[in-house]
């Protein structure tokens, strides 16, 4: 299978166009510009349409209005284009529109910076928006990784009628790496869309797309039914990596780019005689709390992020607070090293060592 030697944005912009994606609605934000600004060419390649909105707010209502017809229909941004974006995302979430939203993270607060951050986490996975809904979220580490998750997110979206976000910080979206896109993918039984508003031509009757009910009895009946989607999504959509985790004393818990990091750390640690390894979210909802039920010889749980330490609570929640749970990040666009972090793991295990006592 040939690779492709591809910079993050516009890998994701192909596969995009691989999942059968052929409509997109967005504005251009850094670090993310180069995915709008490799749709607009290639979509009208394939026969679809590339619209740059007036604004996100409007992007996300174009993708709200595309997606209930019944296409493949993808916007992207980057944190506080995301953040605007929440209220369309919760529409969609309501009336049941599937569609892929990718956030190429920066730092923040309010515009922040330029640079690749993982401050979005409590936006992305706890809801940005109101009412009762989830949105599945997945976590790319590379390239290649998440041409995959992007092509998966518009599967996942159909089969459960539902926005999916995919989150690659800034890193990720800029850097080259060589991409597999013919590579052998899962293959998923989606459902027909007998549900999308798309004209019926007098032979049904028509299909509304909606997340308006003035009656609360109405309203909490799909709400329920919201969440016993959810509850499905949540016993079959986890995904999550445990590297070198069968003996360690200190188990890491990092997603993305971080996660990269930290394994360069790992592997230097255990050459100096230290038991680590890391438990790395693929999904970062639904979480992967079976993953922490899996590390019997861990005293220690290291949360590692590109931000204050958003998903911290997570951790805390999966491991049931059996275990003392740690904390080292960096934010603000800063980039956490190897070295620190080995002396943050070193600290919390007390200098112990293969040869003993530091």
């Amino acid at each position: 299978m040939a690779k492709i030697l591809m910079k993050g944005n516009e890998a994701f912009g192909r596969a995009a166009i691989e999942a059968g994606c052929h409509y997109f609605f967005g504005y251009p934000i850094t670090p993310q510009s180069e995915l709008p600004e490799y749709l607009s060419r290639e979509l009208p390649k394939v026969g679809g349409a590339f619209v740059q909105a007036e604004s996100e707010v409007a992007a996300i209502n174009m993708v709200y209005g595309a997606g209930g017809s019944g296409v493949r229909v993808m916007t992207s941004s980057s944190s506080p284009g995301v953040a605007l974006k929440q209220e369309g995302i919760t529409y969609c979430a309501g009336a049941e529109v599937p569609c892929v939203v990718l956030n190429v993270m920066r730092g923040g607060p309010g515009l922040g910076t330029i640079q690749p951050s993982q401050s979005d986490y409590y936006m992305s996975t706890k809801g940005g928006g109101n009412g009762d809904y989830r949105t599945p979220v997945f976590a790319p580490a590379s390239v290649q990784e998440a041409v995959d998750m992007i092509i998966e997110a518009f599967d996942v979206a159909d089969q459960y009628r539902t926005p999916v976000m995919v989150v690659a910080d800034g890193m990720i979206g800029q850097m080259m790496e060589p991409v597999d896109f013919e590579k052998e993918r899962k293959q998923r039984n989606l459902p027909a869309k007998d549900w999308a508003s798309c004209g019926h031509q007098n032979k049904r009757k028509p299909n509304v797309i909606n997340s308006l009910y003035l009656q609360s009895e109405e309203l909490e009946k799909h709400n329920i039914k919201l969440e016993k989607k959810y509850k499905e999504i949540e016993e079959n959509e986890v995904q999550y990596e445990m590297y070198k985790t069968e003996d360690a004393d200190l188990v890491f818990v990092a997603y993305g780019t971080v996660s990269r990091i930290v394994k360069t750390t790992i592997e230097s640690m255990r050459k100096e005689g230290y038991k680590v390894g890391l438990i790395r979210p693929k999904t970062l909802w639904p979480y992967p709390n079976e993953a922490f039920k899996k590390i019997p010889n861990a005293k220690n749980l290291l949360v590692v992020e590109m931000s204050l330490g958003q998903m911290i609570d997570d951790v805390k929640l999966a491991c049931e607070c059996k275990l003392p749970v740690h904390f080292y990040g960096r934010s603000g666009g800063m980039i956490p090293v190897p070295s620190d972090i080995a002396q943050k793991a070193k600290e919390i295990m007390g200098e112990v060592a293969l040869g003993g006592a530091k």
